[in-house]
């Protein structure tokens, strides 16, 4: 048995720009990159064809974004501006430390985030200081697909060796988070056991 967590609104919560279009502006101009006038139209667009289910690197879109609008910048200094402008605190959840202290003592521990960003997930992660250590981290943007796919599960699961059913899965999503459940994989939804109960719930059914 192993237990994988969803990360942002199950363990840590985070800030986000209310308005990502303007933020990417501020960071993208900030490095010398000329946004186009309407780059809320292009921002909010979709430029690149992707099997359903599948995950397209924030870092791709963006690029493309400013492509259809006549401007090229590269992919370091497109990630570098996404980074700054989604990179904001970060505030652990109650129950998150217990919660993932009672998962490690009963097996691997892993998390499945859906973050198109490459980087974000680990920025979060440190200035989150876990005092718990994930024997696997999956992101949608580094196996290819987003939750709820199946492959999203099989993916963490695979990373920490064993079989789909032989999963926990914990997040607050009941469509994403849930949809582990035609996988095979156990869901405990946050709404249904919060985290300062989930020692318990794992005591009882792990």
């Amino acid at each position: 048995m192993a237990v994988s967590f969803d990360l942002f609104d199950t363990l840590v919560t985070a800030d986000r720009p209310d308005e990502p279009w303007d933020a990417v502006a501020d960071t993208l101009g900030e490095r010398g990159v000329a946004v186009p006038d309407d780059w809320e139209a292009a921002y909010r667009s979709a430029h690149v064809d992707i099997e359903r289910g599948a995950e397209l690197s924030l870092v791709e879109h963006t690029a493309a974004a400013l492509a259809s609008r006549g401007v090229e910048a590269d992919r370091e200094t497109v990630r570098a501006a996404l980074l700054a402008a989604f990179d904001g605190p970060v505030t652990v959840r109650d129950g998150t430390v217990e919660t993932l202290r009672a998962a490690r003592v009963r097996g691997p521990v892993g998390l499945l985030s859906n973050c198109s960003l490459p980087g974000l997930v680990d920025r979060t992660l440190e200035r989150a200081a876990l005092p718990v250590e994930f024997d696997a981290i999956v992101t949608s943007v580094g196996c290819g697909w987003r939750k709820p796919h199946d492959r999203a599960f099989a993916a963490v699961a695979d990373a920490l060796g064993i079989p789909p059913d032989e999963l926990i899965h914990v997040g607050d999503d009941p469509r994403a988070d849930g949809g582990g459940r035609t996988a095979g994989v156990t869901v405990v939804l946050t709404d249904e056991v919060p985290l300062s109960a989930f020692p318990e719930w794992l005591e009882e059914h792990g």
